[in-house]
């Protein structure tokens, strides 16, 4: 390449982070190098490494130390490089030298997830040996488990991933092998990685936050420890490097002023102060690599071979700095690449003596002003705002710019259409500059005056050039030399620092010089998909490389003259069979005998001229050949008509436009598919006659093996015809035989069943009459004690109510509460006001600031707290009220129960004492029964007869009978009282908080003070059956069997009869405040008031099974052991709005479960439609073990957001309403101890009617279940009762439970409405029994708040105690600020002029450079 010219040659290698640049330029040094050294021997005779091994030993050194993984690439450059290799005449490599731009010195302090920092440091943390980790100060027991690269601060902010090609082990040890190689002694690689673990140290320092004398939070350092560490792995001064992390210095005039930084600059002096070493690091490193790889004398070099891996076109969410100088440097490396590409176009058709117009190529010089021309280039202002110092900043810079470009008041893009920015993007600081490949966003508030001075601190250089190593000095000299720039007028005056802008345009001029002496030649780098994944090209990626690379650029360019090159002997022979009709004379097929440049002349007229011809393919005769046919059957092409101009015939070649060329390449592909038609026909005729010859023999071998077949298989079938003949007469046999052994076994069987069931009709009717006799015994005994046990009940039930009446009573005991809050709220007054006073004198200090925001925080939270405890309060006596009023209702119905029972003990007592029935026969047209009417007069008994008479028996029979009821009546007694007692321990339970921990009714404590009725002790079996009663006895006859039979025992109805009472009726009221004349309208009116009660259970069901919209948070506890309580819990739904419906699943109660359902969307809403997708997991009812009022376990202005991250809860308006909330609480599951769900309603009546009905509908599940407060029998439950064996009847020889037709006790209708009382009571007090716990919550609550207010009236008295010392000190205080700001105007007017005299110096300064 240099041999034929003895140029120097360079090479620009581009692409974008993974595209294989450094890769690429390895391959490239590679082949150079190859190519350089020739013959030579690997190791010089000294044993030194030859030229080429110690440069390609220098990439490894490189690499480590400059290179990082990114997401895009796992080796990524984070610096550009120019790699000078130095040839002599012979062609022979005698060096190189390496020169870098801009390296990423903000990796040091910060990398994002998944990348790294620079690959030395993890394969020193990785791949160091023990000695090396203690050397170092690696300490892995103080790590706390985590991999050292995960445990320094400047390595395990992304993680610390692996690489996928190599182990940081071994790129260790490929490392210290290229420092070996470069020539560098032990001791010099020791140094060197101390300071590079002496960096991962200094990362690791903390800082702790204190006060100073002068109230200002300084930083400290936390562990000295680790500064120790740094400091000696650094070889630097302890003190100092504390100074340094701790202190800024600032020269005014000569004089340094010493500053303390808070912990945040403190943390910000750390990662400059790191990027300062490691930045000067990289710098010594480059230098000593070139001392090794550099050539010893310039005068030997004749040409030299450049290699440029440089970054590409970058365009990011938030573009820097650093994309900024990387797009300048992308622009002006295509400034010349667009140069260069239209000189060697220019000189090609020079040289071919080509008629050519100019051809407009791309400048973008105008955008290479908008960045770096003075004054007014992006750059140059970024280093004028820079040198203000402190008083320049981002804000200004852009607004600058945009003072400059954008000067009109509605201008957003400037005059050269390079710089624009809309009002949006200039009130973020945003501008944005339209580069080669695309517009290009830069946020200006990205520390771009950071970034650009780079400057070392006062305390940094003091650190470095006193009391340090010579290492560290050697390398602070390097960084010296390129940062600062040395006067040469004045020796004495210091130099001036070189901006990061200043020296990358500095290397980028030099670059381009150096390109423009060399011929350039370019490669472009192309990822083919970002997954970093074998053959997957992605078509859309590789399009937008190609623009930002400028290929596409360059191919418009070369398109707009003649892009089609071929020489002459190849653009004939690929053309010359476009005309095949054209005889050899008048147009030859070889070149061996002519003029290259005239026949390929001549071939262009004769295709113009035969293109201007109609196309026919007959001949002469009017025949077509084979291939006219196959020619004429194809898609025709475009005609041969095009301009002789675009067609140009150089010296050696032909150059085409690119109509010309499509128009010659589509005939030419016409005529070869004509060609290979006819070929492939031919071939396939061979083909098919080929395969119809292998067809036919197979046929006729096939059909002489199908005869064969044919006739085996009729002497096949003459055989099987006879066999089949014998097994079908065997077969037949074997069916009649089956047939037959069916039919008797059938008829056997039959038999058996007819009398089995014969036998077995016998039996099951002696079962059921003996089952029909026991029923109507039992029916009869069951219905006397449901009677008796609902007298029971309404014991009960006033005992219930009189411990709800207690309850409310309880709660009645806050009148003082409302003159509290007034009096807190008076204070709250006189406390504001006091406290806007001492606001406005304390206006000029921060602390009295503070102090007033906590205080009127504080008094805003009680005030809401207060309004809240009001509301609570107002709701709480209207619930008080309306349970009064309940309670008033119940005790008049319980008042009218009593009154009932006393009846019922009247008649009870009074059935013994009347006289004994008399039967009286009539005549013989049958017999009359009628009872004789007795008084309590001691006259003898009347003799009981049989028609005329009654035997001395039967009136002895009567008597035991009379007695045997009067026991049974002491036994009724005694079940009473056992049910007051019980009652009474209900009352006890209730008032001493004897409810279940789950807020339900504690059943077990119900039905462990009650005893079950055994079946045992009374027979049922006597008790004669009301159907055959009714069956036998019509008219007048029931009316005497209901007579006598009221004297044996005493009849139980429901409602008075007036006929049988004595005076006048007796006027009770029933509760509802409803006057009740007489027994029957007092049994009307409670039958009223149950279907009222029905009726509202029944409504509650449908509003349930309707839904109601709610806002949902299911807290679950965790069950592991040694959880906490509080950090076991999580939220599996967050204030979710679902709509909560009951849904039955089957007949019984049981299976109706709770769904939450997805309430829809706004516009699902506003149209009126509902989504019924479930939004939860549905809730069974039998899985609820507690519904409560409020926010139960948690507290309900602390429920978190559905958008809220984990630690941080967002406190919503509503959930400040403890009113509005219900909570649930459920069995617990296998991955949660316990579930509670919070459910928040739009209102609290709705509130309030949802606890109701939830509550209604368990109290009905446990009813329906079996759980009988009441422990009332009913006939379902008498009807199981079971006698002992061998027990006795206890009514043998009773004529009244004998089997006598003419005797009924009527109270089948009684049960029902026994059964729905008991229900009824039942419901009740299961209700009661879970309202409980809330009203002994509301009245915990209030008396906390109780306590609460006097604690606030106390501190508010103690702080009036402490108001006029405070008057006074503020007094004194507001005279001390006057004074203060009166000094401090002096000041600011001193201030003020100093700095507009610092103004004019600098711009003085400014003026002479």
């Amino acid at each position: 390449m240099m041999s034929e010219q003895r140029k120097s040659q360079s090479i620009l290698i581009s692409g974008e982070s993974g595209a294989g640049k450094t890769e690429t330029t390895k391959i490239v040094m590679l082949y150079l190098t190859t190519l350089g050294s020739g013959s030579e021997e690997v190791k010089e005779e000294n044993g030194k490494l030859s030229v080429m091994e110690r440069v390609l030993q220098s990439n490894p050194i490189l690499e480590a130390f400059g290179n990082a993984k990114t997401l895009r690439n796992d080796n990524s450059s984070r610096f550009g490089k120019f790699i000078e290799l130095g040839f002599n005449r012979a062609g022979m490599l005698q060096g190189a030298k390496v020169q870098t731009y801009l390296l990423e010195k903000v990796r040091i302090g910060y990398h994002g997830s998944g990348e790294r920092n620079y690959h030395i440091f993890y394969q020193l943390l990785r791949g160091a040996t023990k000695e090396q980790h203690t050397k170092y100060a690696f300490h892995d027991g103080l790590t706390g488990g985590l991999e050292l690269a995960n445990f320094f601060h400047l390595t395990g902010q992304g993680g610390a991933p692996q690489l996928r090609e190599f182990t940081d082990e071994e790129g260790l040890k490929y490392t210290i092998k290229s420092m070996r190689s470069m020539g560098w002694d032990e001791e010099k690689i020791d140094h060197v990685l101390s300071i590079v673990a002496g960096i991962l140290h200094l990362g690791q320092v903390k800082f702790e936050s204190k006060m100073s004398d002068g109230g200002q939070e300084v930083a400290t350092i936390s562990d000295e420890k680790v500064v120790s560490d740094a400091s000696k792995l650094l070889g630097v001064d302890l003190e100092k490097l504390k100074t340094a992390l701790t202190v800024r210095i600032m020269v005014t005039r000569g004089d340094e002023i010493h500053i303390d930084l808070s912990p945040d600059k403190a943390a910000d002096s750390r990662d400059a102060l790191a990027k300062t070493v490691y930045g000067a690091l990289f710098l010594w490193v480059v230098k000593q690599v070139n001392n090794c790889i550099m050539w010893e004398n310039d005068g030997d070099i004749r040409s030299s071979s450049g290699v440029l891996d440089i970054f590409g076109f970058e365009s990011f969410a938030v573009n820097s700095f650093e994309q900024l100088c990387i797009n300048f440097t992308n622009e002006a490396l295509q400034q010349q690449f667009n140069k260069f590409i239209f000189k060697l176009e220019q000189e090609e058709y020079e040289r071919e003596s080509i008629s050519w117009a100019f051809i407009e190529f791309p400048d973008n010089q105008d955008c290479l002003d908008t960045i770096q021309a003075r004054p007014k280039g992006i750059l140059a202002m970024l280093d004028d705002e820079c040198k203000l110092g402190q008083r320049g900043s981002d804000r200004n810079w852009a607004k600058r710019l945009n003072e400059i470009y954008l000067p009109e008041k509605n201008q957003v893009v400037s005059d050269n259409t390079r710089y624009s920015s809309t009002k949006m993007q200039q009130a973020k600081g945003i501008f944005c500059v339209r580069h080669f490949a695309g517009n290009v966003e830069y946020t200006a508030e990205t520390n771009f005056l950071e970034k650009n001075r780079d400057e070392i601190p006062l305390t940094a250089k003091s650190l470095f050039e006193q009391d340090s190593s010579d290492l560290i000095k050697e390398i602070y000299a390097v960084q010296k030399d390129q940062s600062e720039e040395k006067s040469d007028d004045k020796p004495g005056k210091p130099a001036k620092q070189k901006t990061v802008s200043q020296q990358f345009k500095a290397q980028l001029q030099s670059l381009i010089d150096m390109i423009e002496k060399t011929d350039p030649h370019y490669i472009r780098c192309l990822k083919p998909n970002d997954a970093a994944k074998p053959m997957l090209m992605t078509r859309k990626r590789l399009t937008e490389q190609l623009r930002y690379g400028g290929v596409l650029e360059a191919v418009r360019v070369a398109r707009m003259g003649y892009p089609v090159r071929l020489d002459h002997e190849g653009f004939f022979k690929r053309y010359r069979m476009l005309l095949p009709s054209v005889s050899d004379e008048k147009l030859p097929w070889s070149l061996e005998d002519g003029n290259p440049q005239e026949l390929c002349v001549k071939f262009l007229d004769i295709v113009l001229e035969e293109g201007a011809k109609p196309v026919s393919y007959e001949n002469a005769d009017g025949t077509i050949s084979r291939a006219n046919q196959i020619r004429k059957a194809q898609k025709q092409p475009d005609p041969m008509v095009f301009p002789k101009s675009d067609v140009q015939f150089g010296q050696t070649k032909v150059f085409m436009r690119k109509g010309p060329h499509d128009r010659l390449e589509s005939h030419r592909v016409f005529h070869q598919n004509a060609s290979i038609t006819l070929i492939q026909s031919w071939i396939r005729m061979l083909q098919q006659e080929r395969r119809y010859l292998i067809i036919e023999d197979a046929t006729q071998t096939v059909q002489r093996w199908y005869r064969g077949c044919m006739g085996r298989a009729r002497w096949w079938r003459l055989r099987e015809a006879q066999a089949s003949q014998l097994l079908t007469n065997s077969f037949r046999m074997q069916i009649h035989r089956r047939k037959y052994s069916r039919a008797r076994l059938g008829t056997v069987r039959l038999q058996a069943q007819f009398r089995g069931r014969a036998v077995r009709k016998e039996v099951a009717a002696t079962k059921i009459q003996a089952n029909r006799r026991m029923y109507v015994n039992r029916k009869a005994f069951t219905q006397l004690k449901s009677a008796i046990i609902a007298l029971q009940c309404c014991q009960r039930r006033g005992a219930a109510k009189l411990v709800l009446d207690q309850f409310k009573k309880d709660q009645k005991n806050v009148g003082k509460l409302k003159d509290h809050n007034e009096k807190l709220k008076m204070e709250m007054a006189s406390l504001r006001a006091m406290l806007q006073a001492q606001a406005a004198s304390d206006a000029g200090k921060a602390e009295s600031e503070k102090a007033i925001k906590e205080k009127q925080d504080e008094i805003d939270l009680l005030k809401a707290r207060i309004a809240e405890v009001e509301s609570d309060l107002a709701a709480e006596k209207e619930n008080v009220k309306k349970l009064e009023n309940d309670l008033n209702v119940q005790k008049q119905n319980y008042q009218q129960l009593e009154r009932d029972l006393q009846f019922q003990k009247e008649r009870a007592l009074q059935a013994p004492s009347s006289p004994t029935p008399g039967f009286q026969r009539k005549g013989s047209g049958g017999h009359e029964r009628k009872p004789s009417s007795g008084t309590s007069q001691a006259a003898p008994p009347s003799p009981v007869t049989v028609g005329a008479t009654v035997t001395p028996e039967a009136l002895a029979a009567h008597r035991a009978e009379v007695a045997r009821l009067e026991e049974q009546l002491e036994e009724e007694r005694r079940m009473m009282r056992m049910a007051r007692t019980e009652i009474k321990n209900l009352r006890a339970v209730a008032a001493k908080g004897g409810i279940a921990s789950d807020g339900t009714a504690s059943t077990a404590i119900i039905s462990d003070n009650i005893s079950e009725i055994s079946g045992s002790e009374l027979d049922r079996s006597e008790i004669p059956d009301p159907n055959e009663v009714d069956s036998q006895i019509r008219g007048d006859k029931m009316e005497d069997i209901r007579s006598q039979v009221s004297d044996y025992f005493p009849m139980i109805r429901r409602g008075g009869d007036d006929k049988e009472s004595d005076g006048a009726p007796e006027v009770a009221t029933v509760g509802w405040k409803h006057e009740i004349g007489s027994r029957k309208e007092r049994e009307q009116s409670l039958r009223d008031e149950v279907r009222v009660y029905e009726n509202k259970i029944r409504r509650s069901y449908t509003w349930l099974e309707e839904g109601v919209d709610v806002t949902v948070w299911q807290l679950n506890a965790s069950n592991e052991v040694g959880v906490n309580s509080t950090t076991g819990q999580d939220f599996v739904v967050k204030s979710s709005s679902m709509h909560l419906k009951l849904v039955p699943r089957g007949d019984l109660l049981v299976q109706s479960v709770l769904t939450f359902n997805s309430t829809g969307g706004y516009l699902s809403k506003a149209l009126g439609r509902r989504r019924d997708k479930a939004a939860h997991e549905p809730l069974p009812l039998n899985d609820i073990l507690e519904i409560r009022a409020g926010c139960v376990g948690f507290d309900h202005a602390n429920l978190p957001s559905a958008s809220s991250k984990k630690g941080k809860t967002k406190i919503k308006s509503e959930n400040m309403q403890s009113g509005l909330f219900l909570t649930i609480k459920a069995t617990p599951t296998p991955m949660a101890a316990s579930r509670s769900y919070f459910l928040r309603l739009k209102a609290r009546s709705t509130r309030n009617d949802l606890l109701g009905s939830l509550r209604g509908v368990l109290a009905d599940l446990q009813v329906k279940e079996g759980i009988s407060v009441s422990h009332i029998q009913t006939p379902a439950a008498a009807q199981h009762a079971r006698r002992m064996p061998g027990a006795a009847h206890k009514n043998a020889g009773n004529p009244f439970m004998s089997n006598r037709d003419d005797v009924m006790v009527p109270l089948s209708d009684v049960h029902d409405l026994i059964n729905r009382e008991r229900e009824s009571y039942d419901r009740l007090l299961l209700t009661m029994l879970q309202g409980g716990p809330d009203l002994k919550d509301k009245e915990d609550e209030l008396l906390t708040l109780r306590g609460k207010l006097h604690q606030s009236m106390a501190e508010s008295a103690e702080k009036d105690k402490t108001q006029a010392n405070d008057s006074k000190l503020i007094m004194q205080l507001s005279k001390k600020l006057e004074s203060l700001l009166m000094e401090n105007e002096d000041l600011r007017d001193n201030n003020d002029r100093l700095n507009q005299r610092l103004i004019q110096v600098e711009c003085e300064k400014m003026n002479q450079n």
